[in-house]
């Protein structure tokens, strides 16, 4: 692993990351409740299972790559949870595991235990993995007939990613 630590990049990353969190919770919030359940394939995750599946995979790559971090376990069911604000806690609480992971595996020194080269890559492939998702779940809201236009969706999603007011 090349020492990160000397290039202070760490903030900018941790604040990517949560602008992708808040995207991703606010097309959550921007979804149409008669449509948590469509699926693009029969054999797919539905609109809200994509979540879902999103908040388990940063619990499980953090657990799998700085097993010190704890990971609350997720609750009975958790696969079938429908409730878009139940899944917002989720989310919100799989977001701050993620860059403690990072932060920690950075200020020693290390590598990730099992996946990734670099620490800093659980963070990118969390993105690329969130936005693959993200592209998935405006398509089907597109052939539903239900699409986010640019003037509603992109100011509650991508336009956070060039905001230069902080």
């Amino acid at each position: 692993m090349s020492d990160a630590s000397k290039h202070d990049l760490f903030p900018a990353l941790e604040d990517s990351w949560q602008r992708n969190n808040t995207m991703l919770v606010n097309l959550l919030r921007a979804l149409p409740a008669e449509h948590l359940d469509h699926r693009m394939l029969p054999d797919g995750f539905s609109l809200v299972g994509m979540f879902v599946h999103i908040d388990f995979c940063r619990r499980y790559l953090v657990k799998k790559s700085a097993p010190e971090v704890a990971v609350p376990e997720l609750p009975e069911g958790w696969r079938d949870e429908r409730d878009p604000a139940r899944i917002e806690q989720l989310l919100e609480e799989s977001a701050k595991l993620v860059p403690q992971a990072v932060a920690g595996r950075l200020a020693a020194g290390q590598a990730m235990e099992v996946l990734y080269d670099h620490p800093i890559l659980l963070i990118q492939q969390l993105i690329w993995h969130e936005g693959y998702h993200h592209g998935q779940i405006k398509a089907a809201l597109k052939l539903l007939g239900r699409p986010l236009n640019d003037d509603d969706g992109s100011l509650v999603t991508f336009d956070l990613w060039m905001d230069k007011t902080k």
